[in-house]
């Protein structure tokens, strides 16, 4: 039987989606609303297609498995869209700016190249417990994908928080300011209240 929140008003069921989820720095597709995000479409979108890679640590490596993930979702779907969080929101400005596809951004990063540069040496993968070699050649391929000026604003759904301790919401907000930007006070980095926010999200990623 069909949950009545995945249909539409008239009882219709909404177009399926493929929807790539992409996790933030020495983060997993365990992390918290990666699973949070697996489990609402598992109960709302049992026709739609949700797929979470496991980014490499390598930039260049992660933004390359992206684009192969999201060209495979483009074969079995009309309508595609990007979820990512912190640096996956900073894959995913990439990729929607290349793709022409929407997509949504939890508190992302916008300069990681300048944020990095106060972690280099080792840094530990938070889910495995690996230890990485963070160097200067990493803050330049991460400098290559950034995104300088968003040129499909109405592509790209924007959500920070204020308290965010990681990253400095102010920097998204301008480069963002032309989409649709939701900044709620308080929060943190993980943004609270996230799975709230997917009815939301999804319906975006249909219409925009």
């Amino acid at each position: 039987m069909s949950n009545p929140a995945s249909l539409n008003q008239d009882g219709s069921h909404p177009q399926p989606i493929g929807c790539l989820y992409l996790h933030g720095f020495l983060s997993s597709p365990q992390s918290a609303k990666a699973e949070e995000t697996r489990i609402w479409f598992e109960q709302h979108e049992p026709q739609s297609r949700l797929l979470i890679p496991t980014l490499p640590f390598e930039f260049t490596d992660a933004i390359a498995m992206a684009r192969q993930q999201l060209r495979q979702l483009q074969q079995s779907f009309d309508k595609v869209m990007v979820i990512g969080s912190s640096l996956g929101g900073f894959y995913a400005t990439r990729l929607a700016q290349d793709f022409d596809v929407p997509a949504v951004l939890i508190n992302p990063a916008v300069r990681p190249h300048e944020l990095f540069r106060n972690y280099l040496g080792p840094v530990t993968h938070y889910h495995t417990g690996v230890e990485y070699q963070l160097t200067e050649r990493h803050l330049n391929d991460v400098a290559a994908i950034a995104v300088q000026r968003v040129h499909h604003p109405d592509k790209l759904l924007v959500l920070l928080q204020t308290g965010d301790e990681t990253l400095d919401y102010r920097h998204a907000a301008e480069l963002y300011q032309d989409c649709q930007l939701d900044i709620a006070e308080g929060g943190d980095h993980a943004y609270q209240g996230y799975r709230e926010q997917l009815p939301r999200m999804i319906e975006f990623g249909r219409l925009a």
